[in-house]
C-alpha cells in the first residue's frame, strides 16, 4: 500500500528505525493485554521487534488487503501508532479484521482514530468489502476508537475467529462510504 497522508500523520510500511518504538509498545503489557489472547508474552529485545517488522511485510506482500503501517507524525520520523488489516484467523471466506495500538507516550492524542480511519478510507477505496473489529468486552478504549469511526456496535457477542466473548464492531464498504 502507499504512503497514506491525513492532517497530522504519514502512513507508511515500517522502517528498521522503528524496531525501538516497535518493541516500546509490544514489550508493555498495558499494551498486550488488549491484544490476543493469554499469555501476553512481552516482546524480548530489538531483534524480535525486527523480525516482527519483516514478517508483517511478508504478510502484507502476500495479500492484497493485508497491511501494517506505521503512523508517524508529519515532519517526524517517531512512530505513535500501529494500524493494520490483516486476515481473520482460520476464515475460509476470507474475512478482514482493522485494529491498532498506540505507543505509550502518543496515548490521548486522537493519532490511533485519525490513522484507522485513513486506513479505512483506503482499504475501502482499494475494493475491500467489510471490515470487523474485535476486541475483549472491557476494552473500553478501542470501543471508543471504534465508535468515533462510525463502525456498527455489535455489542458482546461470541467470537467466531478467536473464541470466547467479544466486543465486535463491523461495517462494510456501502456503510463507510456513506456514513
Amino acid at each position: 500500500m502507499d504512503i497514506i497522508e491525513t492532517e497530522r500523520l504519514v502512513l507508511r510500511p515500517y522502517v528498521g528505525a522503528d524496531a525501538q518504538r516497535v518493541l516500546d509498545i509490544y514489550s508493555d503489557i498495558e499494551v498486550l493485554r488488549w491484544l490476543g489472547d493469554p499469555p501476553h508474552v512481552p516482546m524480548h529485545g530489538i531483534d524480535a521487534a525486527r523480525e516482527r517488522i519483516a514478517a508483517w511485510a511478508e504478510q502484507d506482500a502476500a495479500s492484497r488487503h493485508e497491511v501494517h503501517l506505521a503512523a508517524v507524525p508529519r515532519g517526524g520520523d517517531e512512530l505513535v501508532a500501529n494500524v493494520l488489516v490483516k486476515r481473520l484467523p482460520d476464515d475460509d471466506q476470507e474475512r478482514y479484521e482493522v485494529g491498532w495500538s498506540a505507543h505509550p507516550d502518543a496515548v490521548g492524542h486522537g493519532y490511533v482514530t485519525e490513522a484507522a480511519r485513513a486506513l479505512l478510507d483506503a482499504v475501502f477505496a482499494d475494493g475491500l468489502d467489510e471490515v470487523w473489529c474485535t476486541m475483549y468486552p472491557d476494552n473500553a478504549a478501542s470501543a471508543a476508537v471504534a465508535t468515533r469511526l462510525g463502525l456498527a456496535d455489535l455489542g458482546a457477542v461470541p467470537d467466531r475467529w478467536y473464541g470466547g466473548l467479544s466486543r465486535m464492531f463491523h461495517t462494510t464498504r456501502e456503510g463507510w462510504v456513506s456514513r
